[in-house]
Order: structure tokens, then C-alpha cells, then sequence
């Protein structure tokens, strides 16, 4: 059979990603006499009247507008090519551009702004973003005078400054004289509708002129096209088989790591090595049922129809304690002390290590059914990196999986996804999930390019992806790996693949870093200082580096071992090894995929 080259169908197509990767699945594998009825089929389906959506365009003068993004995951950059979307049909002349990509100055000779603003932890942008952002904020900013701008921001209410990078992006820009068209939107993990609202509004608002905008003008407001594609989304998740589960931490381990096998036969799900699979998980019934005790509702109680346990169970975050959770709670209940808690400075120690259930018994009033889910959010889905190649394995993704289980404020705690796999779900069972992609995150287009991998823990997870991806491939680029955990017989993650990879000469060198056999720990950024003078050599040479795991330590050691290694042996200034990292995370050779 003759088939076309992939891509066939660009990005620019009006499709949704997921459709666009099925459509192009199906064409890549088509005859010409296969394409030939395709597009006679199609030609005949429209001739016989079949309606066909599309969204009715606004009067709108054809004019430019910049949809600017700064993402860490990828929501704000997919929310950013719907925006796109919905801006042609409007009639703007729109383009996207990543925060990476761009400078300030740049952005400031644009005419209509729209951004959209992810924030990473305690209120940090992006990091691809930071250069943009250190700019914007600087004193040499440019100004913005002209400017029409409106800014939607993303963030988790898990952290206290929630959506901090929007909310600051929006203020500078004010600041440095652009005109705001759209109040700021804070959107939390749930963003999908409530971002599309938003967009539809703030591009009526951009579209029109000047004068109208000042007095308030807006017309109907344009919602942007959230029908889903055939394809399976977090909003349409497709319920795969667990074909296997296996603990790789011995019995000894104080550690809990599972290695999960999922079929994704019959879904047409794909993904590529450093992807990521969102579970959508089921709320722990011990936690449900102790919730509903907390606040003295009946667990018979119902909310429109359906029963208050179920929707604790499968709707609603009933674990993460936020400030906008402890607000809404001092609203409804009118307590003085809660009111005071969530704007004083005792809220963060209050904070750490909490959850719902501890804010109940602490501050106790009884509530409804409908009053407790009012002051909920929507239960969050959780990514894991991906570690199989669909080369390797096909029809399955596999995932590797930390049980999170500790004790706080006197009171055992477990991850909400984590155990719900670890204790709840068995071999045949199915695990709704999703893929995620991450397009930050790939492997170098020339296979020839060397590759070095630093992943402790469960951060080894694509990694394996990646390895069987250079396998399948033939890729003759050397691979290097870096490992660490705590106990080298039992937290060797992978221990059995990493030499079969070796025997096979895959995997060209591996060092690895148990922190617990030694009476001074070891950790994976000492292997990498001992090795200062190869890794030079290698990222002198070409390679591609990459980091996943822990962002709060392991990824920041990491990167100042690095900047120390550019500097000592590249003989640079402690300002010019930075730029030197700086230059291979612009020219996509220093990825992170940190949490």
C-alpha cells in the first residue's frame, strides 16, 4: 500500500488537536483509490444538506491581534490555538506567539493583546516564560501606550498566590500604559469553561472600537467552541484496562512504586515519549464518609437528584484545604474566624498539612448537601509521565506510580490518585484516562544527537519512554542516564531494563546515586559533578539534556551542579554559565518536566 507522508493535515486545520492527530492517522495509512472515495463521499455528504457547525461570525473589521501564552503543562498553550480559533472567525488577522519566543518590545507594537498566563508553584511564571516576564517587569520596560489588552490567568487554588503571573502581567501592563478591554479572569484547574467564556467575551470587547469599549459597549458575548472531538479528552476520557500492576520496590522498601500496564486498545489514543496520562481518580470512601460526618450532613442526603456521597466520591476535590476554600467557607457560615484566618497571616502555617475534613472539625457548623458542594472544587485530575514508547509497547501506555502515604496533624493521609491505584484498583479493572501532551518535552529530531537523562524516583519514568523510543528507532546517538533513589536493592527502579538496555547497547553509560547505602547521602547531582568533565564534553558536542522529577529540590540542584559544571570546566563566569544553560533551554537541548 502507497501511503502519504505524515503530517498530512497541518496544525493551522480547523480541527481540534485531537482530531487533527486522528484524521492524520487515518490518511497516513490510505491508498489513492482509498483517498479518491474519501473525498468523493465527502463531496456528496455536503451536497445532501448535511448541517454542518460552524460558529456565526460578528461584524468585526479585520484587524491584528497577538494571542500571547506562557505555559508550563501546556493548558495555556492549547487554550491559546482555540483562542486563535475563535479570533478568525471573528475576523481578526490573529497569531500566537509563546512568551519564550518574545520579547517585550516586541509585544509592545502590537495593536490588540490577548494573554494567557499560566503560574508555576508559589506564584513563579513559567519557566520558558521567565525571560519575557524578568523583562516586562524590569524598570527599562517599554511602554504600551496603544495597547489593547485583556489577560486570562491560570493557576491552581492549591497554591496562596493563585494565578499570581496573570494577575501581575495584568497589573504591569496598566502600568506601562495599555488599555485594559476585559477584567482579568483567575481560572483554577477546572479552567475549560470558564476560559471560554471568557475568551469569547474579551474578543467582542477587542473588536470593538475604542469609544464603545469606554462606554461599556458589548454586544452578545461570543462563547468560544468547546464541543469536544471524537477523540478522548479529560472532558471525554476513554476507560482503559489495567492489563498489569507490579510493586518495584522490594518488601523491605519503605516505598511503594508501581509500575502499571494500560490497554488503550479500541481507543485511538497516541502519544509520544515524554507525553504525559491523566487520571481521572474516585475519592477514598473512608475520606468521603468522614467529610460528610465533619459536617453533619446525612450521607442519604441528594443534590439535584444525585446522592451527596456519590458526588464526593467522583466530583469534588474533598482533600486540598485552599484560601479560597477557607473564604467561601467563612462567607456561608458568617464566622468571623474563619474570615480572619483566610486574610490573616496564619493562614499559610494553618495551611501545611491540612485538608478539608481537618477545616471542618476545626471550625464546625452544620451544612446542606448543596451548601458543602457549593464551597468545593472540582475534583482534579493527576498527569504521570509516560513510560513506554508506542514502538515498544504498542496499544498500551504504561505509568509509574508512587504511592503517597504520610501523617500529618495527627492524622494518616494518602494521595488522593496514588493510592486510589495503589489500594483500590486491581489487574481488569479500568482507570479512566486521557493523554496529555507535552510538547516541551521530546527527544531530538536527529537521531544522531547524543542524550543525557537525569530522573531520581519515579522522574526515570520517561525516560524508559525515551530509551525504547531510540531503540525502536535506531537512533545512533549515545544515551546517558542518571538515577538516584534511596536503597540500591530496594528502590531500584527499573533495575532489569536499564541493563537489558545496556547488554543491548542502548544504553551507553548509567550512574546512579542510593542515598541511604552510605553514611553521607548521595544524590544524583554528585554523580553528575564527578562526571563534570564527559557531561561538558557531551553537551559541547550536541547533546540534548533532560530533568524530570522534584522541582522544589532535586531539579534546582540539579541546575546549579550544572551551572557549576559550565563554569569550572568550561571556564565561564558564574553569569556566563548561566547564559550558557540559558542558550540550550532556547535552543530546545535543556528540557525539564519538573512538579
Amino acid at each position: 500500500m502507497s501511503t502519504l507522508a505524515a503530517p498530512v493535515i497541518p496544525v493551522t486545520a480547523p480541527f481540534e488537536r485531537e482530531q487533527i492527530d486522528l484524521l492524520n492517522r487515518v490518511m497516513a495509512d490510505t491508498d489513492a483509490e482509498q483517498r479518491v472515495w474519501l473525498s468523493g463521499f465527502l463531496a456528496g455528504y455536503q451536497a445532501a444538506g448535511r448541517p454542518v457547525e460552524t460558529a456565526a461570525p460578528t461584524t468585526v473589521a479585520r484587524q491584528p491581534l497577538t494571542i500571547l501564552f506562557a505555559t508550563e503543562s501546556g493548558n495555556a498553550e492549547e487554550l491559546a490555538a482555540d483562542a486563535k480559533k475563535a479570533a478568525a472567525r471573528q475576523g481578526f488577522a490573529a497569531t500566537v506567539a509563546d512568551m519564550a519566543d518574545a520579547t517585550p518590545a516586541d509585544i509592545a507594537k502590537t495593536r490588540n493583546l490577548l494573554v494567557i498566563a499560566s503560574t508555576w508553584g508559589e506564584g513563579s511564571p513559567p519557566e520558558r516564560a521567565t525571560g519575557f516576564y524578568n523583562a516586562l517587569m524590569a524598570e527599562d520596560a517599554p511602554r504600551f501606550e496603544g495597547v489593547r489588552f485583556a489577560v486570562l490567568a491560570l493557576g491552581d487554588s492549591a497554591y496562596v498566590n493563585f494565578c499570581e503571573t496573570g494577575k501581575r502581567i495584568d497589573a504591569r501592563l496598566a502600568e506601562l500604559g495599555g488599555e485594559r478591554m476585559a477584567e482579568r479572569i483567575d481560572c483554577d484547574l477546572d479552567f475549560e469553561a470558564p476560559a471560554a467564556a471568557w475568551i469569547g467575551k474579551a474578543l467582542n470587547r477587542l473588536g470593538e472600537p475604542n469609544e464603545a469599549a469606554q462606554a461599556g459597549s458589548g454586544g452578545d458575548v461570543i462563547q468560544l467552541d468547546t464541543r469536544r472531538p471524537a477523540a478522548y479528552s479529560r472532558s471525554h476520557p476513554f476507560e482503559a484496562e489495567v492489563a498489569d500492576i507490579v510493586d518495584l520496590n522490594s518488601s523491605r522498601s519503605d516505598k511503594e512504586t508501581l509500575h502499571v500496564e494500560l490497554s488503550l486498545a479500541g481507543s485511538g489514543l497516541a502519544y509520544e515519549p515524554g507525553d504525559s496520562l491523566g487520571i481521572v481518580p474516585v475519592n477514598d470512601p473512608a475520606m468521603v464518609e468522614a467529610v460528610l460526618k465533619a459536617a453533619r450532613i446525612d450521607g442519604g442526603a441528594a443534590v439535584e437528584g444525585v446522592p451527596v456521597g456519590q458526588l464526593l466520591a467522583e466530583r469534588y476535590d474533598i482533600t486540598t484545604l485552599t484560601r479560597p476554600v477557607i473564604e467561601a467557607y467563612g462567607r456561608l457560615t458568617e464566622d468571623a474566624k474563619l474570615q480572619a484566618l483566610a486574610e490573616g497571616a496564619d493562614l499559610l502555617p494553618y495551611l501545611e498539612g491540612r485538608q478539608i475534613v481537618d477545616l471542618l472539625e476545626d471550625f464546625p457548623h452544620g451544612l446542606t448537601a448543596e451548601q458543602l458542594v457549593g464551597v468545593l472544587r472540582t475534583l482534579p485530575p493527576r498527569l504521570y509521565s509516560i513510560a513506554s514508547s508506542l514502538k515498544a509497547a504498542p496499544d498500551e501506555a504504561h505509568l509509574l506510580i508512587s504511592a503517597v502515604r504520610y501523617e500529618s496533624h495527627g492524622r494518616a493521609r494518602r494521595g488522593v490518585v496514588s493510592t486510589f491505584v495503589a489500594d483500590r484498583v486491581a489487574k481488569g479493572d479500568r482507570l479512566k484516562v486521557y493523554v496529555k501532551p507535552n510538547r516541551h518535552f521530546r527527544l531530538p529530531a536527529d537521531t544522531g544527537r547524543d542524550v543525557i537523562m537525569i530522573g531520581p524516583g519515579t522522574g526515570v519514568a520517561p525516560f524508559r519512554a525515551f530509551l525504547q523510543e531510540r531503540q525502536a528507532t535506531g537512533a545512533k546517538g549515545r544515551n546517558w542516564l542518571f538515577f538516584g533513589d534511596r536503597r540500591y536493592v530496594h528502590d531500584f527502579l527499573y533495575q532489569l531494563d536499564w541493563q537489558d538496555f545496556v547488554k543491548e547497547g542502548v544504553l551507553d553509560r548509567i550512574d546512579v546515586a542510593f542515598s541511604r547505602d552510605a553514611a553521607e547521602k548521595v544524590y544524583v547531582q554528585h554523580r553528575l559533578w564527578e562526571r563534570r568533565g564527559d557531561v561538558f564534553s557531551w553537551l559541547e558536542g550536541g547533546a540534548h539534556l533532560y530533568v524530570c522529577g522534584d522541582e522544589k529540590h532535586m531539579a534546582k540542584d540539579v541546575h546549579a551542579t550544572l551551572k557549576a559544571i559550565v563554569a569550572d570546566v568550561g571556564g565561564r563566569s558564574e553569569a556566563d554559565a548561566e547564559a550558557y544553560l540559558a542558550g540550550l533551554a532556547k535552543a530546545g537541548r535543556y528540557q525539564r518536566d519538573v512538579y
